[in-house]
């Protein structure tokens, strides 16, 4: 097929397999993908509808495209993320050489340099990635205090593309709008408890926390290694598959993924259209938020029960309900686990990079730096870093914290998510997406999230605080599906028969002023 017979992708939903396409052909080139990509940023980043997704590009992305189209032309492509851009969350390291700093929102490491770049980095660009530029997020990962999701120092409020004031949720908050509206085809995020199921969920994507060990923390700016894991964020199953596949992997750097299973699959071989048949499904409903404020909202858990028929005639057998036995204990469980590990963790962060300008080298240094900049790092609304605090009263990893962690182990997952797999001979769990990642989140297990609907036109705007709500009309929302340990590949090939028979995601567009005009041009 001539170049001149193509059509151009469609950059609000163009795919990686599409793009490869069009890369190969040479209807496009990667700087011509970067050139776009950087044109839609600035368009509704700080403009227009002032999404606040982005925190900042490479200034070498277009150098960095420029040799891999040429390394294209005369050797062939390295793996099919060669020449695709990459949004990264700002808590993942990357070397100061392309002009790209890693801060996890906070003014306090601006300008820090790190001593490599993270594993999932390198994996990254060893298959050929451009990395585009980094990702706002909830600052330090939601773990801060309490303040909105998707807020930070650097970043300041990130706002979902579905509604002005919707709440894009966090922490990987501007990975998910990102990825919603096209700003990159591709955007990483991290989850501890909810980080990459929760903003996928609201902001229409498709969202892989993979578990605990199947990619690498290196170089990822902690909260606790017990639960912390990378995944990607993209807009179609199939793409975030892709992905998983370059990025998971052992790194020596990290002993966890040590003892993941070898070797890695190839995860687009998961997507089968029939990947829901014969399988048992269990809905393990008393995990669901419940009470008169907790409550899911009517609309999303018809959109639910109306999703667990679409899987039963896809071939699933539904098993309803099949509850955690320890699902109420999980509902009060302790966070000591976080507060210990984060004290712990972030201090080996800090004391390892190789310059921080503003001094910031422990904990106690960050909150104080707070203290000492409040009109950049504590303005009115967002001025809380009470969870900053509990976690430096912390004492280490004392007798206390071992209970907690065995706890947490055998709520999550021996008494939790294995126990209900079992009894109910289960090949997966399904629930909302919205406040039901914990279970999986203190067992390390993984999670596959794919948009379920949309709030309807008469849904009541709920406001967190005066300028970000959820939900509100048209927002979006998402289905997660739980396994046991390294469950990834059978929950991908879920989560895509579902995602194709449905194809939520196509079914509503964000607002107008949230879509970039730019798109590709032809030559």
């Amino acid at each position: 097929m001539s170049s001149s017979k193509q059509s151009l992708p469609d950059l609000y939903e163009a795919g990686i397999v599409e793009l490869q396409a069009g890369l190969d052909t040479g209807l496009f080139t990667s700087v011509d993908l970067v050139t776009a990509y950087l044109a839609r940023i600035e368009e509704v980043n700080l403009h227009g509808a002032e999404l606040r997704a982005v925190l900042e590009v490479s200034p070498a992305a277009s150098e960095i495209a420029a040799k891999l189209d040429e390394e294209r032309r005369t050797s062939g492509k390295r793996t099919m993320l060669h020449g695709i851009p990459v949004l990264l969350k700002d808590n993942i390291a990357t070397l100061p050489s392309e002009g790209l700093s890693t801060t996890a929102g906070s003014h306090a490491l601006f300008g820090s340099i790190v001593p490599d770049d993270a594993g999932v980095v390198k994996r990254l660009r060893n298959a050929g990635a451009v990395i585009l530029g980094k990702a706002n997020m909830s600052e330090f990962a939601n773990f801060r205090g309490s303040n909105l999701s998707g807020w930070s120092g650097r970043g300041g409020q990130c706002k979902s593309a579905y509604h002005p004031k919707g709440s894009p949720s966090g922490s990987s908050s501007g990975s998910g709008v990102a990825a919603s509206v096209g700003l990159a085809t591709v955007t990483l995020g991290t989850e501890t408890d909810g980080s990459i199921a929760s903003p996928s969920s609201n902001n229409n994507i498709v969202g892989i926390k993979p578990t605990v060990g199947l990619t690498s923390r290196a170089g990822v700016l902690p909260i606790a290694a017990a639960q912390d894991t990378v995944g990607p964020m993209t807009r179609s199953v199939e793409d975030a598959a892709i992905v998983l596949s370059i990025i998971a992997g052992e790194d020596a750097n990290d002993r966890r993924t040590l003892s993941q299973p070898r070797p890695v699959p190839d995860y687009s071989k998961s997507l089968d259209i029939n990947a829901l048949r014969g399988k048992r499904i269990g809905v393990p409903r008393s995990s669901m938020p419940s009470g008169n404020t907790d409550a899911l909202p009517q609309s999303m858990c018809s959109a639910f029960n109306e999703s667990l028929l679409i899987m039963e005639t896809l071939g699933a057998t539904i098993v309803d309900p099949a509850n955690l036995p320890s699902a109420d204990e999980i509902k009060n469980s302790d966070r000591l686990v976080l507060y210990v590990d984060f004290k712990i963790e972030v201090n080996e962060y800090l004391t390892a990079l190789k310059e921080v300008p503003t001094g910031v080298r422990t904990l106690a240094d960050l909150i104080q730096f707070n203290v000492d900049h409040p009109e950049l790092e504590l303005p009115e609304g967002y001025s809380d870093q009470s969870k900053l605090i509990q976690c430096q009263a912390t004492n280490g990893r004392d007798e206390a914290y071992g209970k907690a962690l065995a706890r947490n182990l055998e709520l999550g997952a021996t008494r939790g998510i294995d126990a209900v797999l079992k009894e109910y001979n289960l090949d997966a769990l399904v629930l909302p997406a919205k406040d039901t990642h914990t279970p999986a989140a203190i067992a390390g297990y993984p999670t596959v999230t794919v948009p379920l609907g949309f709030f309807p036109e008469d849904e009541p705007i709920k406001y967190d605080k005066p300028n970000v709500a959820y939900p509100t009309p048209g927002m979006p929302f998402g289905l997660t599906f739980f396994g046991t340990a390294f469950d990834d590949f059978a929950l991908i090939g879920m989560a895509y028969a579902f995602e194709q028979k449905t194809k939520v995601r196509t079914s509503r567009r964000a607002i107008v002023e949230a879509i970039p005009k730019t798109q590709l041009k032809t030559k």
